[in-house]
């Protein structure tokens, strides 16, 4: 009866890998001894690192480095997996020891023995294709895996920018929309000045704006790559002209602006780039949880909260009370905020621990940060399309909220003098009335003169109200 494993050795042994799988011992290995969750290494980071080794492949093509056989085979064994055929054989989980070593490998040995079997041969035969000498020729997984983790993350800043983009122009919209409404502004939770509701809004979008300007200009630390750097830096058994043509291939093959590294050594174990990109998503993110919280308490009620702004009712809230709907989609904005913050301060630990030519933690930074990126993305379009674009404002509720409160009473201080103001503020709020009553009453000022203090247009932009 034919077996369903093959066998194969390496240095600790010979193990039976499943005869069918494209990964081969060292990926079982790292498999079995990093058993600690369901996640994977992401995927936008295998693909990075394909798209690596294709460059590899390439460029010890073009220098008659590699066979053309074997190079062409290793080649289109890339092509293949990036078109998503093979997504089920990277097997390691995204922690591990090793600085990536073992996500290296899971890689190198998918394409070895997709190139073994596009060139006819058996899989595991790895005199046909050797992970290492073929496919990982001239690499280190030191310069292989910073290089392919800086391509995965310029490809997930570019739609997380395209995303604050749309998301910016949203809350200027209704900047625009809202921009005749007038509104009770606050401070502490309590009764402030008045507004326009669409100030507010606009100074939401002006947050954004630099959100997506910040994330937008970090691309640019990112493209200094290591590649050809090998182990710690020093391009060790990689030619020159390998060295400098990789760098030219993987331009062309990403389409991204990357340059190989002037000093290759810093960015083999330095990650303090990562930390700059992962503080700039926190930033985003506390603008996400303080705007998002915002809404969500302006919007609270239906009947016994603030309810000034009206969402988007995407869902039933309650199992046990009918007709409950509750503000998800902001709820949701605050915890991928709050996982992004998390990450931080993950990848912050994890870049602080590399020890001298090498940084060991890199799969905490590379999990973190690619996960952070991919979230905030996901979320940031969900708050824009089932959030932003249908809030509605209630002008009667504003209203009200406004002409009950002692906002008003501030933009007469200049006619009437603030203890005057006190004692009329004090007395609206014991006697429930409002403050343009009680001063027409105390016959302090006019009402056509109160009218014109008074006037949203003017007591809502810089200067003393008119008379």
């Amino acid at each position: 009866m034919a077996s369903n494993f093959r066998n194969e050795t390496d240095l600790l042994g010979k193990k039976e890998i499943p005869k069918d799988a494209y990964y081969g011992i060292n990926s079982l290995r790292a498999s079995e001894n990093f058993n600690i969750s369901n996640n994977k290494v992401n995927l936008n980071l295998i693909y990075a690192i394909v798209l690596v080794k294709k460059a590899a492949a390439i460029a010890h093509k073009n220098l008659n480095e590699l066979s053309l056989e074997k190079a062409n085979a290793i080649i289109n064994a890339c092509d293949d997996i990036l078109e998503g055929k093979f997504d089920n054989e990277f097997i390691t989980n995204s922690l591990q020891g090793g600085a990536g070593t073992s996500t290296n490998m899971n890689v190198n040995e998918v394409i070895a023995n997709r190139a073994i079997e596009l060139l006819g041969g058996k899989k595991g035969d790895y005199s046909c294709v050797h992970p290492i000498e073929d496919v990982n020729m001239s690499q280190s997984t030191n310069d292989v895996y910073p290089t392919a983790l800086r391509i995965a993350a310029i490809k997930l800043l570019r739609p997380l920018s395209d995303a604050l983009s749309k998301l910016q122009d949203a809350f200027q919209v209704k900047e625009n929309d809202f921009a005749d409404i007038i509104m009770l502004g606050r401070t502490e939770l309590m009764d402030a000045l008045p507004m326009m509701a669409g100030q507010g809004f606009g100074a939401y979008a002006k947050a954004f704006s630099r959100d997506r300007w910040r994330i937008y200009k970090v691309e640019e630390r990112l493209r200094e790559i290591n590649l050809g750097g090998n182990a710690i830096g020093t391009g060790v058994n990689a030619s020159y002209e390998y060295i400098f043509s990789v760098t030219d291939i993987i331009q062309d093959l990403t389409g991204l602006g990357l340059a190989r590294s002037d000093y290759p050594m810093d960015v083999t174990q330095n990650m303090d780039v990562f930390v700059e990109v992962s503080g700039l998503l926190k930033a985003l993110s506390v603008n996400l949880i303080k705007i998002s919280n915002d809404i969500r308490f302006l919007g609270s009620g239906p009947m016994g909260g603030i309810g000034e702004l009206k969402l988007k009712k995407v869902q039933a809230g309650s199992s046990i009370m009918p007709g409950k709907v509750n503000p998800v989609i902001c709820e949701m904005v605050s915890q991928v905020s709050m996982k992004v913050m998390a990450n931080d301060t993950a990848i912050s630990l994890a870049a602080s621990f590399g020890q001298l030519q090498l940084n060991a933690f890199s799969p905490l930074i590379s999990d973190s940060l690619l996960e952070s990126l991919e979230i905030l993305t996901n979320a940031i379009n969900i708050f824009r399309e089932q959030c932003i674009d249908s809030i509605t404002i209630d002008e009667e509720k504003c209203k009200e909220h406004l002409e009950s409160s002692t906002a008003m009473v501030t933009a007469l201080v200049h006619y009437i003098g603030y203890d005057k103001a006190s004692y009329i503020a004090k007395k609206a709020i014991k006697e429930k009335k409002s403050i343009k009553t009680l001063i027409i009453e105390e016959k302090i000022l006019t009402k056509e003169e109160v009218d014109k203090i008074l006037n949203p247009y003017e007591i809502t932009k810089p200067g003393i109200p008119k008379l």
